[in-house]
């Protein structure tokens, strides 16, 4: 089924699920109309990239510097962007979130698309008991993946002494229309994530069917993740040893970068290469889009970000080149065209998971082998040198580098970045020198926590929403 046969099937769906209970007659299947009966039907929902695969996280990737912000942007009409993308705090993000509510919307359309397919997959026809609970089960896993992008974004970070009392993100297990709700505590939908991974593994396969389907081995990798972010280490490196032991492929970026060099090098050419990062990138779990579900060119970046980029990161400069429009306008265009997994899970962040994990229990040897063994993909052979640390401390600066690096375009050096300060043992601060000036983002700031739009606080729906930051 392709993309505009989806979207209309998707419509149809929700409009005919919202009227069952008006008339018998629309029990009936209207002649020339798409009803969807079939496990396949309710399965194809799945697949809709635009409606249940995009992650959009715009004002954070700003924050971080992982995403250039045009001067266009950065006037009075647009306060919000010029907060977050600016580190200014004089301005109140909750007044003026009317102009990027993407974020929210689109992850409770992620969310509607799975809570619809599970309130239909055991009853669909034209399939057995074992079909059914597979595409039940991709769906949970799918609908687990969208909090954890939602939770990271609105909510403060999870504290194991404040989980319980900090409120997050409405929980919604309906896809009906002003379906109840509750806005969960962030120990809520932790408890909800989780839950719903592992009432999801015993009826996955390896491997999803596709690639937008998290098989068993994006389920233990997004584990990994979910208790990183929960500070629970042991946890995070026994889901990352599983998702490891399923794939624990490394795209060679210096093979990359060598196939490239002259488009890279050469002052004045700017033409793309086809990104390596589509829906075949061999260290993909699972797949999800950042903010497009169609092909374009990678996102740009700020010149300042480069800062942090170790020498020789053939990933970044395959990926980005400094281009001066004159004018004052300089910014690292993008080099790479396609498709880009920006919010599915990837062996390279698996890796330095388990590495953290390692420094962490003092294995410092283990955890810096297996940053160099990702490093070596990365860093082109005449300026790799395989790095070693003394300190738990000093790993974690180098793996930290490399991870925020790698994960440009996520939600993840966001969310690490808070974990990490919150926690307080191994504190990462945000600092760049930006027309001059060295600037500081410290870690306690209430900018790490973004606010939720004011349409979803002044029309909450079926429950009430209340702010989870100051401003």
């Amino acid at each position: 089924m392709n993309k505009n046969k989806i979207k209309a099937f998707f419509a149809l769906t929700l409009v005919g699920l919202s009227l069952t209970a008006c008339s018998d007659y629309l029990n009936e299947k209207p002649k020339g109309k798409n009803i969807p009966e079939t496990l396949a039907d309710y399965s194809e929902m799945l697949n809709y990239e635009y409606g249940a695969h995009r992650y959009v996280i715009t004002q954070a990737a700003y924050l971080l510097g992982d995403k250039y912000c045009s001067s266009y942007y950065l006037t009075g009409s647009y306060p919000l962007y010029q907060a977050n993308y600016l580190w200014d705090t004089s301005i109140d993000r909750a007044k003026w979130n009317n102009s990027d509510e993407t974020t929210y919307y689109q992850g409770y359309s992620n969310i509607a698309v799975s809570n619809l397919v599970m309130e239909n997959a055991m009853t669909a026809t034209d399939a057995t008991d074992a079909e059914r609970h597979t595409v039940y089960a991709y769906a949970q896993a799918m609908r687990a993946m969208a909090y954890y992008q939602l939770a990271n974004f609105y909510a403060d970070t999870y504290e194991a002494s404040t989980a319980s009392t900090k409120l997050c993100v409405p929980i919604i297990t309906s896809s009906a229309v002003n379906a109840p709700y509750e806005q969960g505590t962030i120990q809520q939908v932790y408890d909800l994530m989780i839950a719903d991974i592992n009432e999801a593994l015993p009826y996955l396969p390896d491997q999803g069917r596709n690639i937008l389907l998290p098989g068993k081995s994006a389920c233990y990798a997004f584990l990994a993740r979910v208790y990183l972010t929960m500070m629970n280490y042991d946890k995070a490196e026994e889901y990352a040893d599983k998702a490891l032991a399923m794939n624990d492929s490394l795209y060679d970026w210096t093979q990359f970068y060598e196939s490239h060099r002259s488009n890279l090098e050469t002052a004045g050419v700017w033409t793309r290469a086809t990104s390596p990062m589509g829906f075949d990138y061999i260290e993909n779990y699972d797949f999800k889009h950042g903010d497009n579900s169609s092909a374009t060119a990678v996102i740009s970046l700020p010149e300042w970000r480069a800062q942090t980029v170790e020498d020789g990161d053939a990933k970044f400069f395959s990926n980005w080149k400094l281009r001066d429009y004159g004018g004052g306008t300089i910014y690292y265009y993008g080099m790479t065209t396609g498709y880009f997994n920006m919010g599915g899970c990837r062996t390279a962040e698996q890796y330095l998971i388990k590495a953290e994990c390692e420094a962490r229990k003092g294995d410092i040897d283990q955890a810096m082998s297996l940053l160099n063994k990702v490093r070596k993909t990365r860093i082109l052979a005449d300026k790799y040198q395989p790095l070693t640390a003394s300190t738990a401390a000093e790993a974690m600066k180098y793996i930290c580098r490399t991870k925020f690096n790698e994960l440009i375009g996520s939600i993840l050096p966001f969310a690490d970045i808070r974990r990490l300060n919150a926690e307080g043992t191994y504190p990462y601060t945000l600092t760049r020198v930006r027309n001059g000036v060295t600037e500081t983002l410290p870690g306690d700031s209430y900018l790490w926590t973004m606010v939720f739009p004011l349409g979803a606080i002044e029309n909450p729906g079926g429950g009430t929403l209340q702010y989870n930051a100051t401003k």
